[in-house]
């Protein structure tokens, strides 16, 4: 299984409307992948590294897939429309890295 963490660095003055993201983005890229996406994670960022340190990362997503191509037959068809919607609920560029799951539950 490999997972694909879509991560926005915490930046101030920076936009991420978490309820777009949970409620409308993640869905739209569930709807679109199908059984591809097994299951994904929304996360919201709360601190940081120390007590009262920010959080690096503001929100996350992480998306499972039995394989990259997977994954990449799956997102590869609504890229366009998906990376389009970015702009609805944040004005932040989002890191990501698809990683192999070695423990899971």
């Amino acid at each position: 299984m490999i997972k694909v963490s879509v991560m926005y660095p915490n930046k101030p003055g920076s936009r991420f409307d978490h309820g777009y993201y949970k409620d409308k983005h993640m869905p739209l890229v569930k709807a679109r992948m199908g059984d591809a996406c097994r299951y994904y994670t929304v996360d919201k960022g709360l601190a940081g590294d120390h007590p009262g340190a920010p959080p690096t990362y503001v929100g996350m997503c992480h998306i499972f897939c039995d394989s990259v191509e997977g994954f990449q037959a799956a997102f590869g068809p609504h890229v366009k429309e998906i990376m389009a919607d970015i702009a609805n609920y944040t004005d932040l560029s989002p890191v990501i890295q698809i990683s192999e799951v070695v423990v899971g539950k």
